[in-house]
């Protein structure tokens, strides 16, 4: 009999090929929760969106104690 781990600590392997939307995703987010903190955005290209809000997934450029504010999918977010 195999034991199974708990679902929580499963990764998924999501596939990267034609499975994500071509348009950029933008996300707006405080490097920490003060209210003079500065808010930055960064613009993702190659992921889904359901990576972006995957809370174990690591994105190069946003830190993980960062607070994401917006997060918006298409050109006329970028500015």
């Amino acid at each position: 009999m195999q034991k199974h781990s708990p679902s929580y600590l499963i990764k998924q392997n999501l596939a990267r090929g034609d499975s994500y939307i071509k348009a950029p995703i933008i996300v707006t987010f405080k490097t920490s929760n003060r209210s003079n903190a500065k808010v930055k955005k960064k613009v993702i290209r190659n992921r889904s969106i359901d990576e972006v809000l995957d809370v174990n997934t690591k994105i190069p450029g946003i830190p993980k104690s960062a607070i994401i504010t917006h997060i918006g999918i298409g050109k006329k977010y970028i500015k």
